[in-house]
């Protein structure tokens, strides 16, 4: 008998219900606010800075987390440009945000689901925290449910992101480890 494991990060699923919603959608700004919401995700997923950047009004604002860490608030083209360049590096973009809420609005979308981020073991040594396996091709496991409004300007770019978690993701993550076959390959 062959056991198979589910996958605990595909990357893919994170838009799956935003895609899903899309199908459905008749209202032309709705669908066109989908869309804007799926290509920020995929180009994030892809590590495509150009693509994501290009999904973000001029001058974006971006609340993430706790108010009292000024990396996470970006603001401005170049800030933003500049926490994406080291999202992008810190090599944790495999993520899945298993969205099991959705709301869509002329101006916002809302998803809220639990997240799972791949961190990898020297990305987690550089910020301070203790693993046993420090190299970039060792990930553990961050998690949280996490609340996402996605505030969009009239044209369709998103003007911002404003985060919303219920508990610390890097709370225990040295015992989270995760396993060859753990992670999807992208698709999309």
């Amino acid at each position: 008998m062959t056991v198979t494991r589910d996958v605990v990060i595909d990357p893919n699923q994170t838009w799956a219900p935003l895609e899903k919603r899309l199908a459905d959608e008749r209202d032309p700004v709705l669908r066109r606010n989908l869309e804007a919401v799926i290509a920020h995700q995929k180009a994030e997923a892809h590590g495509d800075l150009e693509a994501l950047m290009a999904t973000l009004a001029p001058e974006p604002v971006y609340r993430l987390g706790a108010p009292d860490n000024p990396r996470l608030h970006p603001r401005g083209t170049e800030s933003v440009r500049a926490y994406y360049g080291a999202f992008v590096a810190s090599g944790a973009t495999q993520l899945v945000h298993d969205i099991d809420r959705l709301a869509v609005d002329r101006n916002l979308i809302l998803t809220d689901g639990t997240i799972r981020i791949a961190y990898p073991g020297a990305t987690l040594t550089a910020m301070g925290i203790e693993v046993d396996d420090k190299s970039a091709d060792a990930f553990y496991l961050y998690e949280s449910r996490m609340s996402i409004v996605w505030v969009i300007d009239d044209e369709g770019r998103i003007i911002g992101e404003e985060s919303y978690t219920d508990r610390n993701g890097f709370e225990g993550i040295a015992g989270r480890r995760l396993q060859e076959g753990d992670i999807a390959p992208l698709r999309a």
